[in-house]
């Protein structure tokens, strides 16, 4: 409770208030108040009290910077409008990575998925804290946390990258300030390059032709002889199917741009086996339901070759692990990711094409992608390197001869 209140002397506009309930050095405490008028406009602020450290100095000079701003800066803003700003412009990470996620750069983001997953493994404990709150110690607990999780450094990067991403979109949306420091991200040698031996892509091949699910197998096979990516084969529609031209258009690549690539008489008939198998499925469940009192499933036919749960986009493939087993393939072998890299790294063994004919049969965007593969050819390199020992040995015996005619010359000329 405060009492009735009262101008402080010697300083213009400064009130205060005693309270009948807080002491302080054995005396009422008082609460500190300002009142000022700008362009007509009577304010109020509390400034606060004696024991808190406010004195009417301080408030004198508070008062005077308010009305300085004010005629400067225009509105004339209280303590309660600046908490208020403050509060929306220096929201926590939680508010923040909501906001990022379902904003329309955040959700249209292929990654979506995996980044939600990596916050709330990696990032959540720090959701209560504001972006001003952030320090390096935290940015370092993050890269202990999970290097104790024997993580590899990619995926500390993925997670680091993706706090700053999250941090960057709120300092351009006006949620919180930018970071007064910055992230120094582990190094990554990310350059994993991986291939089936003759004996494992046999055995792949053994396993495929007897799997059960023949249009999973064919899915697997067509990666296999295409390199296309995962993501691609489970957008594959009919529509992108060009047999007349023998093109297959790859929609929303990862390089950004729809592209098109060779169909090759392998992953030709194995499309048309598909489509045949799509066909008899129809049918199939027509039949199935035609004299049953049972619904049929709401199958949705959405044109995709390698459709997932009832006819809509494939999300997953629970049975390249299974296969991947049943093939005894390595460990570490990730099927579709290193089928591609199989692709293309047999492509590139062969000698028969070079990097910018591999790199537009796997539509990479920048040459550099494709340059991982070209340490990676042995038999090539080996070939090359041998072709080279000759050049320079016949150029040497080139030189020796002509030195050994040069002076032959000049004898006879003595």
């Amino acid at each position: 409770m405060v009492s009735k209140k009262y101008p402080i002397k010697k300083h213009q506009g400064v009130f205060g208030y005693d309270s009948t309930a807080k002491r302080f050095n054995g005396k009422p405490d008082v609460c500190l108040y300002i009142t000022f008028k700008v362009d007509g406009k009577k304010t109020t602020e509390k400034v606060g009290w004696l024991s808190e450290g406010y004195t009417p100095q301080l408030a004198a000079e508070l008062r005077a910077k308010r009305i300085r701003d004010a005629r400067h800066h225009g509105e004339v803003k209280t303590s309660r409008d600046i908490r208020a700003e403050q509060q929306k412009t220096n929201r926590t990470l939680k508010e923040i990575k909501e906001h990022y996620f379902s904003s329309t750069k955040g959700a249209a983001i292929k990654g979506k998925k995996q980044d939600l997953s990596r916050w709330e493994h990696h990032l959540a404990f720090l959701e209560k804290k504001s972006v001003k709150e952030l320090s390096q110690l935290d940015i370092e607990r993050i890269k202990r946390n999970m290097k104790e999780e024997d993580l590899a450094p990619a995926t500390i990067d993925h997670a680091l990258r993706l706090l700053r991403r999250v941090v960057n979109h709120g300092a351009e949306h006006g949620l919180c300030p930018s970071l007064t420091f910055k992230i120094q991200f582990p190094k990554v040698n990310n350059i994993k390059t991986e291939f089936l031996t003759p004996e494992e892509s046999a055995r792949l091949i053994e396993t495929l032709d007897t799997w059960p699910r023949q249009d999973i197998a064919r899915m697997v096979k067509v990666a296999m002889f295409s390199g296309l990516r995962r993501g691609e084969l489970f957008r594959l529609k009919r529509e992108h199917l060009d047999f007349y031209h023998s093109l297959i258009t790859i929609a929303g690549p990862k390089g950004g741009k729809d592209a098109t690539v060779p169909m090759s008489p392998p992953v030709r008939e194995l499309l048309e086996q598909q489509l045949t198998f799509l066909e008899k499925e129809q049918a199939r469940r027509e039949k199935r339901y035609r004299n049953t009192s049972q619904p049929a499933p709401d199958w949705e036919d959405h044109g995709y070759v390698f459709p997932g749960v009832l006819g809509k986009q494939r999300v997953e493939c629970g049975a390249i692990d299974r296969i991947k087993k049943a093939a005894d393939l390595p460990k570490q072998f990730r099927p579709f990711h290193g089928l591609r890299h199989h692709y293309a790294v047999l492509l590139a063994s062969s000698g028969e094409f070079n990097l910018d004919q591999i790199g537009q049969l796997l539509t990479h965007k920048s040459s550099d992608i494709t340059r991982r593969y070209a340490h990676f050819l042995p038999e090539a390199q080996q070939r090359a390197a041998d072709r080279a020992a000759e050049i320079i040995a016949a150029h040497t015996a080139t030189a020796g001869e002509n030195k050994q005619k040069k002076v032959v010359d000049l004898r006879r000329k003595k």
